[in-house]
C-alpha cells in the first residue's frame, strides 16, 4: 500500500504544471494567415511576459496584436482643386441664371407679351450652354412655379391679364436685383429697395382700406431739403409712425426717416427691419447727420408714455422730454413742421396694463383691451377707426445762431410752442370728425 501511494505521487509530480505556467493565459487566438511566429524578438511572448512581470502588471497586448502585422497608414486626402472651383463657378452661374430669368420676363412683360415662358432657352441665348446649366433645371422650376402662383393670386383680384403681367414682371425685377446685389444700403442701414418694393406695400392696405387716411396739410412738407416732423404718439402698437411714413412716401414723394427707441433695437428682427426701412436710433448725432443731409426726419417725442396711456387720457398729450429734437433742429438750421394725428387712439382701448407681467417681460408696459388677451391672436386685429394726418405750418430754425441749440430756455419755448400747437390741433380734428369710424 505504502508503495502504490509513492508511486501516485511520482507520476502526479511529474505532470504538475509550473505555477508560473499555469497563471498564464492560454493562447488561443490563431495569428494571421501567413504569420509564423513573432514579427521581431521584442514582440515575443517571452520579452512581453519578462516586461510585464518587470512592471508587476499583466500584460498590455493581446495575442492578436502581438501577431497583427503592421497597420498601413490611411491615404492623405488630396483636394480637388479644379473640382472645387467648378463647384464655385456653378453656384455662381445659377445666380445669373436666376437674373437673366428675370430680366428675359420683365422684358417680354413690359414689351405687351403675355404669359411668355421667361426661361425658355435656346441657342440665340448669349449665355446657352454655360456652367449655369447644372442648375438651370432646378432654378427654372421653382422660379416658374413661383410666377405661375403670382399669376394666378393676382388673376383672383380681378386684375386685367396686362396689370398681371406686369406686376409679375416688376416682382422678378426686384428678384433680380437682390440675386445681383444692385441695390442700395446706406450708412445708416436704410434699404430704399426693399422698403419701396416690399415693407410699403404691405402697410398700404392698412392705409387705404382699413384706416382710410385722410392727409392735410401737405404743402407744409418741404419739396426739398432737410426738416424734422414731430408728432403725438398714441395707439397702444405705434402703427401711427407707420402711416406717416406710408403718407410722407405716397404723398409727398419722400422718404420719412424715423427715430426709434433703443427697445427696438434691442429686438433681432424688429431692429434690422426697423434699420432697412429707414428707421435710426433717438440720438443728437444721427438726427443731425440725417437733417444735415437734407432728409425728412420723424420723430415722436412722448416715447412710450404716449402710446402707453390708458384709454381715459386720449389725446392728451403726454411731456415731451428735454427737448433734445428742437436741439437737433437749431444745429442743422431746420424747419421744425407739428404733425396731429387723430384716430390711433382708438385701434387699441387700453383699459389696463398689467405691471407685474410686464416687467417679467422685459416690457414698458401689457396693454389690456377689449379684445387683447381674451381674443388671443385675434385681439391683436387693429379697429378700423377715420385716421386724419395733419401737417402744420413749419417754426423756423435757420434764423437762429447755432449756439441757441445750448440755451435751454429758448429749447424749452420751442419745445413748448410745438406742443401746443399740436394739442390744439388735436382739438380741432376732434370736433371735425364725425365719429370714430367714419
Amino acid at each position: 500500500a505504502k508503495n502504490t501511494v509513492a508511486a501516485k505521487n511520482t507520476v502526479a509530480a511529474q505532470n504538475a504544471v509550473p505555477a508560473k505556467a499555469a497563471a498564464r493565459p492560454l493562447r488561443l487566438v490563431e495569428p494571421p494567415a501567413g504569420a509564423t511566429g513573432p514579427a521581431s524578438a521584442a514582440d515575443s511572448p517571452a520579452a512581453v511576459d519578462a516586461a510585464a512581470a518587470t512592471a508587476n502588471r499583466r500584460p498590455a497586448r493581446s495575442e492578436f496584436a502581438r501577431n497583427r502585422p503592421p497597420r498601413t497608414p490611411a491615404p492623405v486626402p488630396v483636394v480637388d482643386t479644379a473640382g472645387a472651383a467648378a463647384g464655385r463657378a456653378a453656384s455662381e452661374g445659377s445666380v445669373a441664371a436666376v437674373a437673366r430669368a428675370a430680366a428675359r420676363h420683365a422684358e417680354s412683360a413690359s414689351t405687351g407679351a403675355t404669359k411668355v415662358d421667361p426661361f425658355r432657352r435656346d441657342a440665340a441665348d448669349p449665355h446657352f450652354g454655360d456652367h449655369d446649366d447644372l442648375f438651370s433645371g432646378s432654378v427654372d422650376d421653382f422660379v416658374h412655379n413661383l410666377v405661375e402662383v403670382m399669376r394666378l393670386a393676382l388673376t383672383a383680384t380681378g386684375l386685367s391679364q396686362e396689370a398681371v403681367e406686369a406686376r409679375i414682371a416688376h416682382a422678378l425685377a426686384y428678384l433680380r436685383r437682390r440675386v445681383d446685389g444692385s441695390f442700395v444700403v446706406d450708412d445708416f442701414g436704410f434699404d430704399q429697395d426693399f422698403t419701396d418694393n416690399v415693407f410699403l406695400p404691405l402697410l398700404r392696405p392698412l392705409y387705404s382700406k382699413w384706416f382710410r387716411v385722410e392727409v392735410r396739410g401737405l404743402a407744409n412738407l418741404p419739396a426739398t431739403g432737410g426738416a424734422l416732423v414731430v408728432a403725438n404718439h398714441s395707439g397702444t402698437i405705434a402703427f401711427d409712425s407707420l402711416m406717416t411714413q406710408v403718407a410722407v412716401r405716397d404723398e409727398a414723394g419722400r422718404n420719412l426717416r424715423m427715430l426709434g427707441a433703443d427697445m427696438i433695437f434691442a429686438m433681432p428682427l424688429l431692429g434690422m427691419l426697423a434699420r432697412r426701412t429707414g428707421t435710426t436710433r433717438a440720438g443728437h448725432i444721427d438726427a443731425e447727420r440725417l437733417l444735415s443731409r437734407g432728409e425728412l426726419v420723424g420723430v415722436w417725442p412722448e416715447g412710450f408714455k404716449g402710446i402707453g396711456k390708458p384709454f381715459s387720457e386720449r389725446y392728451k398729450l403726454q411731456r415731451f422730454g428735454r427737448g433734445g429734437f428742437v436741439s437737433a433742429a437749431v444745429r442743422a438750421g431746420v424747419p421744425i413742421v407739428p404733425c396731429s394725428i387723430v384716430g390711433a387712439e382708438e385701434i387699441y382701448p387700453m383699459l389696463g396694463n398689467a405691471k407685474a407681467l410686464a416687467r417679467v417681460l422685459g416690457l414698458p408696459y401689457l396693454p389690456i383691451t377689449p379684445t387683447f388677451p381674451w381674443l388671443g391672436p385675434l385681439g391683436l386685429v387693429p379697429l378700423p377707426s377715420k385716421w386724419i394726418i395733419e401737417f402744420g405750418a413749419p417754426l423756423r430754425t435757420d434764423d437762429l445762431p447755432r449756439e441757441s441749440a445750448e440755451d435751454p430756455s429758448l429749447v424749452f419755448d420751442l419745445t413748448d410752442r410745438v406742443r401746443e400747437t399740436i394739442q390744439q390741433t388735436l382739438y380741432a380734428l376732434l370736433l371735425q370728425r364725425r365719429s370714430v369710424f367714419s
